[in-house]
């Protein structure tokens, strides 16, 4: 490994190097990372396809653009637990260097482009639930399911593009400029880049969720101070955003939490060299990205009443239980929280 170090950027270029990026030495490593990847990309495939399913079976979830967003994170969140999976067991474990460099940037860009994804889909899910909160009366015509679909567009076409930069030519094989430690073939500049795009989706959702979280406070003063005054349907009101501000939390929480090892490594990776036990060390983290994108829906089937209710519907048909009818109470009680988290 030490001789990688110290190779040329020309060097770098070749297929043959690309074993220098092959941290993983022992054999209880590549199990760990094979068990891992295996257990974490199957149950996020499960759960995401799961949300997905619940989803677009409902025509009222369907419809809202609240749940459009949700859809696309789990879409992003499937996508990039299956290429994630694929191409780093093939790669770390199996030490697979048959393909191309092309090939190889292509793979990359698919897992930047899901990941991307995953994150941008929670800033607009987060973005969502600023404009419900700071504008409620405005909602619904601020935020029009045309209007969701066209931001789903921008978000995808965006993600896609920047992905695709190293296949398209910024990398450090055409550019003849400094390669990074951490991933073959990619440009230090591209992956500075790369790192201050997620940065800033990062900081933008924190601060729309910081937001949220200050507004849910406020109601919950509110409902406190004026709680005999008030009736039964503004209170419920009130107290659904500060569920939902709980929810969005707990999804902020997480995200930092999978996200922060991964990031400082690759920030530390542009300024200094990595020794072979942080690379291996960054394998590892790597695989906290996609426990993330396992915990996501977890969170929406425990938190959102609607996509729990769908779920025990689902659940009820497998035991062979009748439906809930539509007239009875829990049927129109669903129905009411739905209109109330819109």
């Amino acid at each position: 490994m030490d001789i990688c170090k110290i190779q040329e950027n020309a060097s770098k270029c070749s297929v043959n190097t690309m074993e220098c990026f092959m941290v993983l030495s022992t054999r209880a490593q590549k199990i760990s990372i094979a068990t891992l990847c295996g257990l974490f990309g199957t149950l996020c495939v499960f759960e995401n396809s799961l949300v997905l399913y619940l989803i677009f079976s409902s025509p009222r979830t369907r419809r809202k653009p609240s749940y459009l967003f949700i859809s696309s994170l789990a879409l992003a969140d499937t996508l990039a637990s299956i290429i994630f999976v694929c191409s780093f067991v093939n790669f770390h474990v199996f030490n697979e260097t048959v393909f191309s460099k092309e090939m190889f940037l292509l793979q990359l860009g698919g897992v930047n482009t899901t990941f991307s994804a995953s994150l941008s889909s929670l800033l607009l899910t987060a973005l969502d639930r600023y404009i419900s909160i700071s504008r409620p009366s405005e909602y619904k015509l601020l935020m029009t399911r045309r209007r969701a679909w066209i931001a789903l567009g921008v978000l995808w076409v965006t993600c896609a593009t920047v992905a695709s930069l190293p296949l398209l030519g910024w990398n450090c094989c055409t550019l003849n400029t400094t390669c990074s430690e951490l991933f073959p073939f990619v440009d230090d500049n591209y992956l500075s880049s790369w790192i201050c795009f997620i940065v800033v989706l990062l900081g933008c959702i924190v601060y729309a969720y910081t937001h949220v979280l200050w507004r849910a406070h406020q109601h919950v003063a509110y409902m406190e101070k004026n709680q005999a005054a008030q009736g039964g349907k503004q209170n419920t009101r009130m107290r659904m955003d500060v569920m939902l501000a709980k929810t969005l939390v707990m999804v902020l929480t997480v995200l930092v939490l999978c996200w922060s090892p991964v990031l400082v490594l690759m920030i530390y990776s542009v300024f200094a060299r990595l020794s072979n036990h942080l690379r291996k060390v960054f394998a590892f983290c790597s695989t906290l990205c996609l426990l993330n994108s396992m915990v996501n829906p977890i969170i929406y089937a425990l938190r959102s009443k609607e996509l729990y209710s769908s779920l025990r519907m689902v659940f009820s048909r497998f035991r062979r239980q009748p439906k809930v009818p539509e007239e009875s109470p829990e049927a129109e009680s669903t129905h009411k929280s739905s209109v109330i988290e819109t």
